[in-house]
């Protein structure tokens, strides 16, 4: 099914359990998959939504993004082939974020926000969220994604479409 409704384009999933993906790629040996550390847990989503402002590695156009980054909402580790591409769309549909040990999807969040902002090419990054009817994808759907930004909604996912912004000083996403 991904191949034939991106067929000339790179569709890679970001996955949280490994078992997942071996059994996926074991199927369908040509997608691309990635397993990803979710170092945050949704119990923090308040904390980090309120002290992300006070790291310079958080700051829309300074984020940082890697191993080397301080901003706690930034998903360490992904490949740099993920995190450095001109994304065209970026589906949020992962990691859990439905109790309170689960790894939420703030940084899901929050990255895919900040290479969105990070896009050279023209136009937009499309963003689609799902699961906006839970409290921490709508709140930082807001903060990061900006409902001024969001073209539609239908049922539980939203779709936003993300201008590429070179403000270096911005102190807030939206």
């Amino acid at each position: 099914m991904w191949a034939a409704l991106n067929p000339r384009g790179t569709t890679v999933f970001l996955e949280e359990g490994e078992s997942w993906i071996r059994s996926v790629l074991a199927k369908a040996p040509s997608l691309r998959a990635f397993h990803v550390h979710y170092p945050t847990r949704l119990a923090e989503a308040d904390d980090l939504l309120a002290t992300y402002g006070n790291e310079q590695d958080c700051m829309p156009g300074h984020a940082q993004m890697g191993e080397h980054s301080r901003c706690r909402l930034a998903l360490p580790g992904l490949p740099e082939e993920v995190r450095d591409k001109q994304w065209d769309v970026i589906m949020i549909d992962a990691p859990r974020g439905y109790f309170a040990e689960a790894p939420g999807r703030m940084g899901a969040i929050f990255t895919a926000a900040v290479m969105a902002r990070r896009r050279v090419g023209e136009g937009p990054t499309h963003v689609f969220l799902h699961d906006v009817n839970r409290r921490v994808e709508k709140t930082y759907a807001k903060e990061f994604l900006c409902m001024k930004n969001k073209v539609e909604g239908v049922g539980r996912l939203w779709h936003f479409e993300i201008p590429p912004s070179n403000v270096a000083n911005a102190t807030r996403f939206c």
